[in-house]
């Protein structure tokens, strides 16, 4: 789950699940609290089947890049289901996220795991309260970041792997609603983080578009889905009712073979600190 949280001029974003939300007239405590709410749940329930289009993985590239003796960091690590699913084996693993709620979940799944290489703290990725030149790898899902301080956590030699969501995700849902989340970005996401990136000093920065369509089974399961994620402004969780008629015309442009569909667009940025 990610919620989108202003802190001064700048975000917080905050994931689970895999799904990216924007909010650009936040309050943080409110937001906090909404997220807070979240930390216990999960996309499972609406049966959401999910079909990439574009060939660039995350994990594939994280796996590719780790030791046995390799630190890894992973930034806006929700409830930790990530780390546990998908990261390999290595020294150590620190995983950070806003959320007091999401830290507490990801300690209780850890106790569950029996890993003793990884730990979970709270923190602000704008206010990264880590050592300089410690980690071999920075790992940042769809949550605000700050390159250059990412930069300096990183070892000489280290990676970032940053994949987020971008300005024009669910952006056909959101033209027939007049609106959502990002829909007055001036700048895509994407290009604001890459040109920090570069910014930051990095080399070997690759910015790459990720394609994804999400298929829904019923119309409930969808309802429920748009209600719950705030991809449309000032719906999600307690918020404004859905408007049915918008919701049935989306439906009825978008039903391919017995199942609703949503377009993502996603985007991946990999990028590697200077060995000198």
């Amino acid at each position: 789950m990610t919620k989108k949280v202003a802190v001064g001029d700048k975000f917080l974003l905050f994931v689970k699940g895999g799904s990216f939300f924007m909010s650009h007239d936040s309050d943080l405590n409110n937001d906090l609290g909404y997220f807070d709410k979240m930390a216990h749940w999960s996309f499972d329930e609406f049966g959401i089947h999910s079909e990439c289009l574009t060939d660039w993985d995350l994990y594939e590239l994280l796996k590719a890049r780790v030791t046995p003796d390799s630190k890894i960091l992973d930034l806006g690590t929700a409830g930790g289901e990530k780390i546990f699913e998908f990261f390999p084996d290595c020294a150590e693993i620190l995983g950070t996220d806003f959320s007091s709620a999401m830290i507490g979940t990801a300690r209780k799944n850890l106790e569950k795991s029996g890993k003793k290489n990884v730990s979970f703290k709270v923190m602000y990725n704008l206010h990264m309260d880590v050592p300089d030149d410690y980690f071999d790898i920075v790992v940042a899902r769809h949550t605000c970041t700050v390159a250059s301080q990412i930069y300096r956590c990183l070892k000489p030699g280290g990676h970032l792997l940053l994949r987020g969501v971008d300005k024009y995700d669910c952006w056909s849902l959101k033209m027939e609603f007049g609106g959502g989340q990002g829909w007055n970005d001036p700048v895509p996401v994407s290009i604001s983080d890459y040109e920090q990136v570069l910014a930051a000093g990095f080399t070997e920065v690759e910015l790459v578009p990720i394609h994804m369509k999400d298929y829904f089974k019923s119309r409930e399961d969808f309802k429920g889905f748009l209600e719950v994620v705030p991809i449309l402004d000032d719906v999600s969780i307690g918020g404004q009712e859905l408007n049915e008629e918008l919701l049935d015309r989306y439906i009825a442009k978008n039903t391919v073979g017995g199942r609703i569909v949503l377009i993502r667009n996603y985007y991946g940025i990999s990028a590697r600190k200077p060995l000198g």
